[in-house]
């Protein structure tokens, strides 16, 4: 399998290569070249598998044989023995074929850990391999940074920093992440908003000249490859548990960076019958009004009771928008060139393939809140911000009631106390391993909202 640039401007890599790299050289995301396409018999002979063996099953034709099997599952499985429930990836029904994938049940308490237990070992064998040492370097609107300190922090080839928007993430996803030790572990606050993050990693990955020679950037964030991959798989699994894929299936996805429901993308472009792919967005809702309007222009970023999508650019959506533009690079590229900064629009051809593939709603704090009141009243099921918004944008959009319509719940609600309380709910405690979470020291670095400001801490930080 080898990978190219959405912007079409560097060679061809390989999986390795785009582990260890991130974003492409030309500012684009790398993309596989092709995606292996399974038969409805195939997909069907997975049914039971472990959640691990069905991962094998699912990226083995991405990875070939840049390693070898027996590591590859040791890899995985060491994964996911770090999660504290036997499917991995439950299902629970709220009635009328509409479920709730529960993706929290991770070390770190959301979806993110699925890719991350992962990434943070592959980074350690290939490091090891190739007799390596790496920075990390990554910005989080809130759960990708504990995630990816928990995932990475043990490697002795890798040194972490990962920024968040300075007082724009909850009590308890800034406490999971700084309370993090370890000497290759460091968290930065920047005075911005996440936007401004995930603007100063990229211009970081464009020019790396900051760094010791030996030294790379490596990305955490789901511009890099290994993480959209890892989310594909419980697409599979949810489908398989629910009759599919003889049955086709929807699925309503929180969603503000578009990494979670580019996989869901994939995975129908690879043969998963899927129905319904739903956008959920809140107030900061650039995606929906894309999708229902060819607006993708940008407006002020609001905070929200769900800050992990208060994201006004959406990374990944560059990968979709490659398969928009027929995979022409230099196309893109121009279109990219102008995102963030006009009235933008995509010609209406190409608009209309994007909302054929995709529907959307956009969700503000007040329904959120009255969505969590109301299903814990219906079903005893308590539900973060981001999976609330997605089980209303479901309602929303659904088509064909008899399709079972799932919605991904990306994180624990302990995690978003204040908009549990908000509605009218106590506050929920969180989980035993993190009981003692507010009691943990802190350890963080307020900084500049500039790129030098990073870029000197890293510096400065790095170990030799």
């Amino acid at each position: 399998m080898k990978y190219q640039s959405t912007r079409g401007g560097c060679p061809e890599q390989s999986f390795e290569q785009v582990l260890l790299t991130g974003l492409a050289p030309d500012g684009g995301l790398y993309v596989p070249t092709e995606l292996p396409h399974y038969s409805m018999q195939e997909i069907a002979s997975w049914r039971e598998l472990s959640y691990p063996e069905l991962a094998l099953k699912v990226i083995t034709p991405f990875i070939g044989d840049e390693i070898p099997a027996a590591d590859l599952r040791a890899i995985i499985e060491a994964s996911y023995a770090q999660f504290n429930h036997a499917d991995v990836a439950p299902l629970q029904s709220l009635g009328n074929e509409e479920y709730v994938l529960e993706l929290f049940h991770g070390p770190t308490l959301a979806f993110k850990d699925f890719a991350l237990q992962v990434l943070g070992r592959l980074l350690d064998y290939v490091l090891t391999k190739r007799d390596k040492r790496v920075v990390i370097l990554g910005a989080t609107s809130g759960d990708t940074g504990s995630a990816a300190l928990e995932g990475c922090r043990h490697s002795d080839r890798v040194d972490i920093f990962i920024l968040h928007p300075h007082n724009r993430v909850s009590d308890v996803q800034r406490k999971q992440m700084t309370t993090v030790q370890g000497d290759n572990v460091f968290n930065l606050a920047v005075e911005g908003n996440f936007d401004d993050c995930q603007r100063i990693v990229k211009a970081a990955f464009a020019d790396q000249s900051f760094l010791a020679e030996d030294r790379q950037l490596v990305a955490v964030n789901s511009i890099n490859w290994a993480r959209i991959l890892m989310q594909i798989v419980y697409y599979f699994s949810a489908a398989l548990r629910l009759g599919g894929p003889e049955k086709a299936v929807s699925f309503s996805v929180p969603t503000g960076n578009f990494g979670d429901i580019y996989a869901g993308y994939l995975a129908k472009q690879m043969g998963l019958p899927i129905d319904q792919l739903v956008v959920a967005t809140n107030k900061n809702d650039i995606l929906h009004r894309f999708i229902a309007h060819n607006d993708y222009s940008v407006t002020e970023l609001a905070k929200t009771y769900s800050p992990s999508m208060d994201i006004l650019v959406s990374s990944n959506f560059e990968r979709y928008l490659f398969d928009v533009y027929d995979r022409d690079g230099a196309a893109l590229a121009d279109f990219m060139a102008h995102a963030g900064k006009d009235l933008l629009s995509v010609p209406a051809a190409r608009w209309e393939r994007v909302a054929a593939m995709f529907d959307s709603a956009a969700v503000d704090d007040d329904t959120t809140c009255e969505v969590i009141a109301s299903v814990k009243a219906e079903n005893g099921m308590l539900l973060d911000p981001h999976s609330a918004i997605g089980v209303e944008a479901a309602r929303r959009t659904r088509r064909d009631s008899a399709v079972p319509m799932i919605t991904l719940a990306t994180a624990h609600p302990a995690k978003f106390s204040e908009a549990i309380t908000a509605a009218g709910l106590a506050s929920p405690a969180l989980p035993e391993h993190l009981a003692d979470l507010f009691e943990r020291e802190e350890q963080f670095s307020v900084v500049a909202n500039s790129l030098e400001a990073v870029t000197d801490f890293v510096k400065s930080h790095a170990r030799s």
